[in-house]
């Protein structure tokens, strides 16, 4: 049996390499993000308010 499995091989997938990552590459342009404005929505009236308005 182990002469077959040997043969067969393992479904793993090999391993990754450890340590540091590349990270940016050489000559790559770094530009800061997009910063947007916060949208604050607006105050809705409350449901007391509304049921005194009948």
């Amino acid at each position: 049996m182990f002469g077959v499995l040997v043969e067969i091989g393992t479904p793993a997938k090999t391993p990754k390499p450890r340590g540091k990552s590349t990270g940016w590459k050489t000559g790559k342009v770094r530009s800061k993000r997009i910063r947007y404005p916060v949208v604050k929505k607006r105050k809705s009236p409350t449901k007391k308010a509304q049921n005194l308005k009948i």
